[in-house]
């Protein structure tokens, strides 16, 4: 039996059942194991999900006790904020400041890394969707820094370079595959959206070969149904430079290479939601 195999049995089992009250947020590391159940799924409709966040208890760690928080030591480097009826969580990083740096870095992010249905592995095909919200977010100007800042991103363990990220980059967002050169506008201008919740959605097929794909959708403000952005076929998806056996996704807001030298705005702050990882294998659908 595959790990994609065992993982989705283990879910479709015990999706929907965890109601942990009262968890502090886990501060855990980059490679660990980890015996935490996935969180409940957020709809009915098509397959259970391996792992939901959505934050409606109110915890930063949406009561699923290793998922990984903020690093980065500020008191509101990371924070719950109400979103309709129940939660999101924020992530803020203002540069020059090392209460806003996590691991040599101005960033401030959540992660799965010791969620066991949070990781991804060679032969899983999974659906990642989430909903970010650019808070009081400085548009692009011509003559401004054009650095990015990367709002979430799918990550090969030990230090290595992510497979895939989402960035803003002027007032685009971006999809980005850095080891493979790729990189497409998959949202062309987000100015008139600051402030509003838009959702994206990202299938990956992970293959040491060519043979993977990455496909890019979103439902922007007013849309009723994702509409596909972008589609990489028959390209290496599971490609760390370091030994990895296992990925995970992270989301919140990293700003690398970004000083108050260069210009660059000096804070942002970015919400996420309803994170959620799908196993496309089990669905009929996609």
């Amino acid at each position: 039996m595959t790990k994609s195999t065992r993982r989705s049995l283990t879910a479709a089992a015990i999706a929907g059942t965890l109601t942990l009250a009262g968890l502090t947020a886990a501060q855990a590391g980059q490679n660990g194991e980890s015996t935490a159940a996935p969180g409940p799924c957020a709809d009915t409709e098509g397959p259970a999900a391996l792992l939901t966040v959505d934050y409606r208890n109110g915890k930063l760690n949406s009561g699923i006790p290793d998922l990984t928080t903020t690093h980065a030591p500020a008191d509101d480097a990371s924070y719950i904020v109400p979103s309709g009826t129940d939660h999101a969580v924020a992530h803020k990083v203002t540069l020059g400041d090392p209460a806003y740096v996590s691991d040599g870095a101005p960033r401030s992010e959540s992660a799965t890394n010791d969620v066991h249905e949070g990781k991804f592995f060679v032969g899983d095909e999974q659906r990642y969707e989430f909903s970010v919200l650019l808070k009081d977010w400085k548009p692009y100007q011509a003559g401004d820094s054009e650095s990015g800042d990367i709002i979430a991103q799918g990550k090969h363990a030990g230090g290595n370079l992510p497979s895939f990220y989402l960035m803003t980059k002027r007032n685009s967002i971006a999809f980005r595959s850095p080891t493979l050169n790729l990189q497409a506008d998959v949202v062309a201008d987000f100015r008139s959206y600051i402030g509003e919740w838009m959702h994206f959605r990202v299938d990956v097929s992970w293959t040491d070969d060519a043979t993977g794909y990455y496909k890019v959708s979103t439902r922007m403000p007013g849309e009723p149904e994702f509409t596909v952005r972008k589609t990489y076929e028959n390209v290496k998806t599971f490609h760390p430079a370091n030994p990895a056996d296992f990925g995970y996704l992270k989301w919140g807001l990293y700003r690398p290479g970004q000083s108050l030298e260069k210009g660059d705005v000096p804070t942002r702050l970015v919400h996420h939601d309803d994170i959620r990882i799908t196993d496309l294998s089990r669905s009929s659908g996609g």
